[in-house]
């Protein structure tokens, strides 16, 4: 998931390799081989329209990319630029007296949308269900008071970040991690800096598994190309690119401790049942594509009805809950706790939804049809001829994971799904693993790195991390080859 947190600048020879990149696109669509649009759709690539389009779409993504420096939220320049480009495809099509199939398009296009916003929507009321909980606090509470040495605390921020980016996505776990770190280490540039690349790498890489890890992952399990129970085979690919680069980064810290530091945190009522209504909904989604071959959006859904009846329950038993709370602190002359009653708040399910990362959405949503709008113009279908037939699909997959860590990798995903290439089920997992884990090459390729670029301002930085960045090649290219190695069967399988 994409967001944005301080004002970080980036460095203008990033710059200036963007621009090129952006060209180097711009070029490769508009020469490369002609191929048909889509069945049903006129072939745009050739016409003003489909040129003024293109232009569009890369100077609101020029715009997105420099969000940082222009401290422009990035879902405005692809909103409007979405607007424009299907704006674009309905004069053409009414043109040439084709209304309907243009309508038709769009609406497959925004039902593509609607299905991973709904999806998304859930599962992040759930996290700031759990976080208003302190569910998170809690944890960076409990790590914090352990007192680990810097050491422990590297690996145990890495292995965590691994291990809960498949369940509460990559950003979440990024941000909590991060956390510890800098409570911790406080004053500590160089031990921050490498913890947060390490956390990144770590939290992508767990994130490349999962269905709910990404949103990438979850566009490709809900286009059906790979089952719920088939991301695991990116298990063992995953976990070499999150530890080779650890490996090598753990040599480098001083095996000191921290200043201890003190800090209690407590749970709110209800909170270990919201985090098992939060499992209970996965399986309800899972159950829903695998047994009754519905799209998983139902079962998510369905899970916020979950939420809903619990925080009504909580609503109702509140007055009972306190009083008997207040009664037992009284007793035990516990004059700490009996003040925290007092700011007790109830909880609201859709005061949850209101905070869920809507700038996220939003911008989910103009690439999507920004992207799918292309595809209707013909210009996914040039692509696709350019990248899959003029290369082989090893290479091609590998290469948009490379470009996913300075060109976003949802609209990466999104094209390729959009162009349908006929790929084997392993390739279908290569791309999944690569634009997963592509973006930990640079901090600005993946939401986790800009996030945390912001909480860890000062400490972790652009070229803080492209320090790392040959050691990140290496664990990149060794996950690689260990799911050309280990998955060979299934690059003869096709779906």
């Amino acid at each position: 998931m994409l967001t944005t947190c301080g004002n970080q600048q980036r460095p203008r020879r990033f710059a200036r390799r963007s621009s090129s990149l952006v060209c180097a696109v711009l070029a490769l669509l508009l020469f490369a081989p002609a191929a048909h649009a889509a069945t049903g759709s006129l072939d745009m690539t050739g016409t003003l329209s489909g040129l003024l389009a293109l232009i569009v779409f890369v100077l609101a993504y020029a715009l997105v990319m420099g969000e940082e420096k222009l401290h422009m939220r990035k879902s405005k320049p692809v909103l409007v630029a979405a607007g424009i480009i299907w704006a674009l495809i309905g004069w053409f099509y009414v043109q040439a007296g084709m209304p309907d199939e243009a309508e038709h398009a769009f609406r497959i296009t925004l039902l593509e949308f609607t299905e991973l916003m709904l999806f998304l929507l859930v599962a992040m009321t759930y996290i700031n269900a759990m976080d208003e909980r302190r569910v998170f606090d809690a944890l960076r509470s409990w790590m914090v008071r352990k007192g680990f040495s810097y050491r422990q605390l590297f690996w145990i921020t890495g292995v965590l970040a691994f291990c809960i980016s498949p369940i509460a996505d990559n950003l979440t776990t990024a941000l909590l991690m991060c956390a510890v770190v800098t409570k911790v280490a406080e004053g500590d540039k160089r031990f921050i800096n490498l913890c947060c690349v390490n956390i990144v790498v770590a939290a992508n890489a767990g994130g490349a598994f999962s269905p709910f890890g990404d949103i990438t992952t979850l566009m490709v399990w809900q286009a059906g190309l790979v089952e719920f129970s088939e991301f695991f085979e990116l298990l063992v690919p995953s976990l070499v690119n999150f530890l080779i680069p650890a490996v090598v980064m753990s040599f480098f810290i001083q095996n000191r401790k921290p200043d201890s530091v003190e800090e209690d945190v407590w749970l709110k009522r209800g909170a270990r049942r919201i985090i098992f209504l939060f499992l209970l909904t996965v399986a309800t989604a899972v159950a829903c594509h695998t047994v009754l071959h519905l799209p998983p959006v139902l079962g998510m859904m369905t899970g916020l009805g979950y939420l809903q009846f619990f925080g009504y329950y909580l609503r109702r038993s509140l007055p009972r809950s306190l009083e008997k709370k207040r009664t037992r602190y009284s007793r035990r002359g516990d004059d700490k706790k009996l003040a925290q009653l007092g700011s007790v708040v109830p909880f609201d399910v859709f005061n949850r939804v209101a905070r869920a990362e809507w700038d996220t959405l939003l911008f989910f949503y103009g690439v999507v049809m920004c992207v799918g709008g292309l595809g209707v113009m013909g210009y996914l279908g040039m692509l696709s001829e350019a990248l899959y037939t003029g290369w082989d699909a090893t290479w091609a997959n590998i290469a948009l994971g490379v470009i996913s860590a300075v060109v976003d990798n949802i609209p990466v995903m999104f094209a390729v799904l959009t162009m349908e290439p006929d790929m084997s089920h392993g390739h279908w997992l290569l791309i999944t693993l690569t634009a997963g884990v592509g973006g930990s090459l640079l901090s600005i390729g993946s939401a986790a790195g800009v996030a945390l670029m912001g909480q860890a301002r000062g400490n972790y930085t652009f070229m803080g991390h492209l320090r790392w960045a040959p050691v990140i090649a290496l664990g990149y290219a060794a996950s690689i080859a260990v799911h050309l190695w280990l998955n060979a069967a299934s690059f003869s399988v096709y779906g």
